[in-house]
């Protein structure tokens, strides 16, 4: 298990951290992100995004109610996806897991579902007004 921890103080910092996570992803990956609302989850899906190539990464947005948003990137396709309005049975239905074969998912609210394989674990804590620690767990 591989583990990398960063400290941001603020919203470009956070996308900084996720254009790392970004450039260092592999078609296949599955981040699980954890963290408070508020915690900065969709900043660092763009900064994810700004780092597989998504050209317009500035207009990522939480897919809410939308559930799932789909990003085309020079290098693979991101697969956005927001659980924190459905229930787990919902969540299953979703078919989450075979995008993978296209690029990568990245789960907001990554709790409301039982994942199988090998998922990365990105923990986001706020540790002060404009303070993250975010925390990047590979198996």
């Amino acid at each position: 298990m591989e583990k990398i921890e960063f400290i941001s103080k603020g919203p470009s910092e956070t996308w900084d951290i996720g254009e790392y996570i970004g450039r260092n992803a592999k078609k296949g990956d599955l981040y699980i992100l954890r963290g408070e609302l508020g915690a900065g989850k969709t900043q660092l899906v763009k900064g994810i995004a700004r780092g597989i190539g998504v050209v317009e990464w500035e207009y990522v947005v939480s897919p809410s109610f939308t559930l799932m948003n789909i990003y085309e990137g020079d290098r693979f396709d991101l697969c956005h996806v927001d659980l924190y309005r459905i229930e787990e049975a919902e969540a299953e239905e979703l078919q989450i897991e075979e995008f993978l074969e296209r690029g990568i998912v990245v789960v907001e609210w990554s709790e409301k579902k039982t994942w199988q394989g090998d998922a990365i674990t990105v923990d986001i804590d706020v540790i002060g007004e404009d303070e993250r620690r975010i925390t990047v767990t590979r198996p």
